[in-house]
């Protein structure tokens, strides 16, 4: 079995003339969360959307493990293995329990064993309270704690995140930050995560890639990204001295 959770090569987006992404290759390691780091435009989001059968690339390949990934014609298996939050949360004008339950349902998981995930998945959100309540009622933070919980309830093979927490309080960030590791921790879900937050990287990122113009500067375990880059760059853009 592979080390990786994705495999990537020769992987290029274009749009129009424009190139926006150009990696030659790259690994992104198994149960681990992996943080990508860059100014805007730096291909971040892109790379995320590639990655999870959004957009197709322009050339190159990827793989999901052993699995290589045919957008055109994507393996279920492969679609089930990964789910996608994005910055602004996406809940149901349903409950908070039924928003968390979708998913389990559709997969046909019996009553009991869905009313057990979804319990565990309000404690650890402490929505507990909550979970009667329309989710479209919910401030914008605690709305994304269902929308992050209802992506991992599911236990897929990899979570990714697209700035989960801008514009959210402390107490929210600190709680899907919270949850992102419970999730890695107890159900080996791999992460990866865009940031523009220099602190989040840090403290919640295993390993970090550094991104600029469509292309990888720096992968490295997190604490080495910091500590001693390798690259100039790098040194400069997590300093905030790097002038784009």
């Amino acid at each position: 079995m592979a080390d990786y959770i994705f495999r990537v090569e020769n992987l290029t987006k274009n749009y129009g003339d424009k190139n926006v992404l150009n990696i030659e290759a790259l690994d992104i390691h198994k149960n681990k969360i992996t943080a990508l780091i860059g100014p805007s435009g730096a291909g971040k989001s892109t790379l995320l959307h590639l990655l999870n059968g959004i957009e197709a690339p322009s050339s190159g390949n990827i793989w999901l493990e052993d699995k290589k990934i045919e957008q055109k014609d994507m393996d279920l298996d492969i679609r089930r293995s990964m789910v996608m939050v994005f910055q602004k949360p996406v809940v149901f004008s349903a409950t908070v329990y039924e928003n968390l339950a979708y998913g389990l349902k559709l997969r046909g998981m019996n009553k009991k064993e869905i009313n057990k995930r979804v319990e565990e998945m309000l404690e650890v959100t402490g929505l507990k309270d909550k979970s009667q309540q329309k989710a479209n009622t919910l401030s914008g933070g605690e709305a994304q704690r269902v929308a992050v919980a209802r992506a991992m309830i599911i236990r897929p093979k990899v979570l990714l995140l697209d700035e989960p927490t801008t514009n959210l309080d402390p107490t929210n960030i600190f709680t899907i930050e919270e949850l992102i590791k419970y999730g890695k921790t107890k159900y080996g879900i791999s992460v990866i995560i865009v940031t523009h937050n220099m602190f989040q990287a840090k403290r919640l990122s295993d390993n970090c890639i550094f991104m600029l113009g469509g292309k990888i500067i720096d992968y490295d375990t997190t604490e080495n990204l910091f500590s001693s880059p390798k690259n100039e760059t790098t040194w400069a853009f997590i300093n905030g001295k790097m002038i784009y």
